[in-house]
């Protein structure tokens, strides 16, 4: 096992290892256990009560974050000519169609988001290989596919994220950045968690959020006490 450096020590001496926090608490906890040099992320890890494995309790969808992530988000936008214009003015970092569809097959992924319309989908289905498994897929669900590309592009770049629950019933969501006040991480937390209260499947058994974890890069994991966190 490496040695464990000596801030490292002391963010682990900070965290009680089985105490449940309140989500206002563990928003404030982060803060003092983030160590690195870097503006890091604030993350959130969601084990759900469900089996994504059911069609009938996949847990997928949008949050709209009140203060954003924090992050640049490199949007690409894959249109026809009549919407390049919409979606520059919009702020996409990216736009074009044939182009970016031979770039993305040649192995460029270098983006966070892709935002299409409709009538271009059809193009996409090649690409299904490469950008599936970074979820980069765009999906009408998310809201990625769309006429309205200015809104859409505008959405994203403010701080509206996209999210999957993944094979083990875990939603991973970036909640913010570590030189955020602790009071932008509860609510950025708040409305995250909310949301997926209120898309959980009717199929769903037992109990629905069996742990929420926040945590930044490279710090230790602080466990949310469900029960305080009003609205779910």
């Amino acid at each position: 096992m490496g040695k464990i450096s000596k801030k490292r020590k002391e963010a682990l001496a900070k965290v009680e290892k089985d105490k449940l926090y309140s989500l206002s608490e563990a928003s404030d906890l982060v803060k003092q256990v983030t160590f690195t040099k870097f503006d890091s992320s604030v993350d959130l890890d969601v084990k759900l009560g469900v089996d994504p494995r059911q069609a009938n309790q996949m847990v997928r969808g949008v949050a709209s974050l009140p203060h954003g992530t924090g992050k640049n988000v490199r949007v690409l936008v894959l249109c026809n000519p009549d919407k390049e214009e919409e979606a520059k003015a919009a702020g996409a970092d990216h736009v074009g169609l044939d182009e970016f569809i031979e770039k993305i097959q040649g192995g460029w992924v270098d983006v966070d988001v892709i935002i299409t319309q409709p009538s271009v989908m059809g193009k996409l289905g090649r690409l299904g290989r490469i950008l599936g498994p970074r979820n980069l897929m765009p999906n009408p669900k998310s809201g990625t596919v769309t006429m309205d590309i200015g809104k859409a592009v505008t959405e994203v770049k403010a701080g509206k994220i996209d999210f999957k629950v993944d094979k083990a019933g875990i939603i991973h969501s970036s909640v913010g950045k570590s030189s955020f006040d602790a009071d932008k991480i509860n609510e950025n937390a708040l409305e995250f968690i909310q949301t997926l209260h209120r898309l959980k499947p009717s199929a769903a058994k037992g109990t629905y959020f069996q742990s929420i974890t926040i945590s930044s890069t490279m710090s230790p994991g602080i466990k949310v006490d469900v029960n305080t966190i009003p609205g779910i």
